[in-house]
This record gives C-alpha cells, structure tokens and sequence, in this order.
C-alpha cells in the first residue's frame, strides 16, 4: 500500500506531463499528413532529377555532368543551409521583412509539434524542396561557364540573404503577405525570384565564347523531355502540395495545373510552328514548363477557364520572351531561365489578379469587379525585382572580386565536365 500510494502520484503525473503532447499528435490529419509527405517527395523530385536531366539534356555534350552535378550539389548544400538558418528566417516570427533566428537549426520542431493539421517537421521540409528548386533553376542561365565553388558561395549567400527574406515577405507573414498579394504556390518567391537572379547572373559573367556564331544545340532531348516529364508530374506537387492538406482547394489546383501545362505547351507549339515552319521537341516542352510556372501563383485562387486562359497567354509570350526578346537584347541567358520562369512567373503573377475566384481562394478578381487586385499583384511583382535584382548584382560582384565567377578559356573550350570534375560522357 505504501508503495501504491507513491505510484498512484507519480502515474498522474506523467500523464499530466504527457497529455500536451498527446492531445497535439491528436489533432494532426492523418490524411492531409499523408498527402504532405507525398507532395514533398514529388517537388523533391522535382530538382533530382527533374531540373538535372531538363537542363543536362540542352547543354553540350562536354557540359553535361556538370550541370547535373549543381543540381545535386544545390540540394544539398539548400537542405543543410534551410536547416541551419534558411527555415527560420523565412517562417519564424520576426518583423515585415525576415523572420527571428527562433528556429535556427530548426530548434523547437518535434514530433508532435504541428503547423496547422501537418507535424511542422513535414511543413519545414516540404518548404525546403522549394528552397532547393528555386536555387537549382538559377544554374540553367549560367551554364557552361561558371566555376563550380564560385556558384557554390554564391547560392549559399543567395538562399539566406535572397531566397528566406522573399519566402517570408510572401508566405511568412511578412509585408507583401500582409498586403494582400496572392501567390499560391510560388510566383514570386520561386520563379520571379529565380528568373531575375538568372538575368543577373547571365548579364555579370557575359556571354559564352562563340555565342551567337557557333551553335549551342542540345546534346540530347531524350534526357530534356524526361526531366519535362518529371517536372509535370511532381508540379502537382508543388501547387496541389501547397493547400497544405489533402480538401478540395488541393484538387482543384491539381486540376487547373494539368490544364494550363497542356494549354501552354501547344499555345507554344503552335506560335513556334507559325513562325519558323516547324514544332520542336524542345518549344512543346518548354511551353509545358512555361504554363507551370504561370499557373503557379494561381492554382489555388483560379478555375478551369481562368487556368486555360493562364496556360495560352504564358505559352505564347514566353514563346516570344525566349526569342525574339532575346535576341533583340542580346543576351546569353543560356537555358532561358529568365524568358521562362521570369517571364512565366510575371505573366501567372498579373494573371492571377484578373482571374481570381473569391469562391475558390477567398479573393476575387478583376473579372469579379476587383481590379486593385492586380495593382497588389503587381506590387508584388515589382518589390521582388528590385529587392533580387540589386542583391543578387552585390554577391555576384563581391564573389568576383574575391574568387571570381567564370571558368577560364581553356576550360570553357575543353568543357566543364573534365577540367573541373575529371569526368566525361562517353
């Protein structure tokens, strides 16, 4: 009895201490947990090997591992750099414009701690894949002729002083969030962001040698429609992932993603066999690309017609963005970095505030009489360019200084692949 009678304390005790936990590990959605996790994988796969094989296929052949190599090496120099500071400075709680160091090491996240109805440790993750991805995409304006360890420090300084502050303005809380401009799944912070970042870099190293009186084709296709093929699939990911639970709003942006992919990519086909008398496997897939990242800062606010809409004016103005902008400006954007994911996040971001339905994600639209919102948005876009653009110009610069950024000559002639990997494609 004696000894019951200290045990019967102590059971309450611990069940006092345990019932916090039990009662938050309660409320999380097993479905919607499930549907995270899933989504989190698919955006992941989104970069490797997604963007790897997308960009490692319209290369040469001498630039191939190369450019597959900074897709790998950016997800996991992201993973560790979003675990350290990047997930903090995006979503903890601090002022309008960065989040507090609260989170660093993503200190406080255990298994029962949850965001929303999802453990936060699946919330920090699924945010990381598009840390990863936005970092990735940059790679495609600067191939064949960036220094791998240059292009290493630059993405490292460039997600924690570039990536997390935008993440924050938009999803964390910040002033654009607060603002009321709409971005679902990323058109701003991912692809704006990655677009100019592209512009920049592609306009500090210069051109390549021979751009514009040697050709450039792509040395394999197969591997691009591949890494397309892979990009569409886990894009559903990206913005049906982004409901953060598995309801309705999540399959409607699964719905109207699949819709303007397709839109886009024949809207570019068709603009491309127009102009130059053939349809490419490359135009039909960039367009496919073109109408995703259009698409993704309104998948969760438009319905089917505002994504078919969204997918044919995407498809033919990255069309002409890719080319005929291109050349007019003269610019060796390598991989069309900017005309794509620029451009396309541009053109979804303005969009999204005409074709918005209040029934769907709460706000409407300029066809439902709400014209400011494209105001907003555009405000949205603007604060985006300015901040990445100016940042992205001061670490290029200081990194040159310090390192430099371009491979030498000889380097550039022989390819990537054996000068500074000791590696080549047979």
């Amino acid at each position: 009895m004696r000894a019951l009678k200290f045990m019967l304390p102590a059971a309450f005790a611990a069940c006092a201490f345990a019932a916090p936990a039990l009662a938050q590990d309660a409320t999380a959605d097993a479905g919607s947990t499930a549907w995270m996790l899933t989504a989190t994988a698919l955006v992941l796969m989104m970069t490797i090997p997604g963007v790897a094989l997308f960009y490692g296929g319209m290369v040469r052949k001498m630039n191939v591992l190369s450019t597959i190599m900074q897709s790998f090496a950016i997800c996991c120099l992201v993973s560790i750099i979003w675990m350290v500071i990047g997930y903090s400075l995006a979503f903890a709680e601090g002022s309008d414009w960065v989040g507090g160091l609260s989170k660093m090491f993503m200190a406080g996240i255990e298994v029962g701690t949850l965001s929303g109805t999802i453990p936060e440790s699946v919330f920090a993750i699924f945010q990381m894949t598009f840390a990863i991805i936005t970092c990735a995409l940059i790679t495609g304006a600067v191939a064949d002729r960036m220094k791998f360890s240059s292009l290493l420090v630059f993405i490292t300084i460039w997600s924690i002083v570039v990536y997390a502050p935008i993440a924050h303005w938009v999803w964390g809380g910040g002033f654009l969030m607060n603002d009321g401009v709409l971005d679902y799944a990323g058109g701003t912070v991912v692809h704006i962001n990655s677009g100019i970042a592209g512009l920049v870099a592609c306009l500090v190293l210069g051109k390549r040698k021979g751009y514009g009186t040697e050709m450039f084709a792509p040395h394999n296709l197969v591997l691009s429609v591949i890494g397309a093929g892979l990009l569409w699939v886990g894009w559903f990911g990206f913005n049906a992932g982004s409901a953060v639970a598995a309801d309705g709003r999540a399959g409607m942006a699964m719905a109207v993603t699949q819709i303007a992919a397709a839109a886009a990519a024949l809207s570019w086909m068709f603009a491309e066999w127009g102009t130059k008398g053939k349809p490419s496997v490359l135009g039909i897939i960039s367009g496919a690309v073109a109408g995703l990242v259009a698409i993704t800062p309104a998948s969760g606010f438009v319905g089917p017609t505002g994504a078919l809409f969204i997918g044919i004016i995407a498809g033919v103005i990255c069309f002409w963005a890719s080319t005929s902008l291109k050349n007019k400006l003269g610019y060796d954007d390598s991989l069309d970095v900017f005309g794509i994911h620029g451009v396309g996040g541009i053109v979804g971001a303005i969009l999204t505030g005409v074709f918005a339905v209040e029934a769907i994600g709460g706000t409407a639209g300029m066809l439902e009489g709400n014209g400011g919102q494209v105001v907003t948005q555009l405000w949205g876009i603007l604060a985006t360019i300015v901040y990445t653009g100016i940042a992205t110009f001061i670490i290029l610069k200081i990194i040159d200084a310090v390192m430099g950024l371009r491979v030498d000559p000889e380097t550039e002639r022989e390819g990537l692949d054996l000068r500074l990997h000791g590696e080549v494609v047979h």
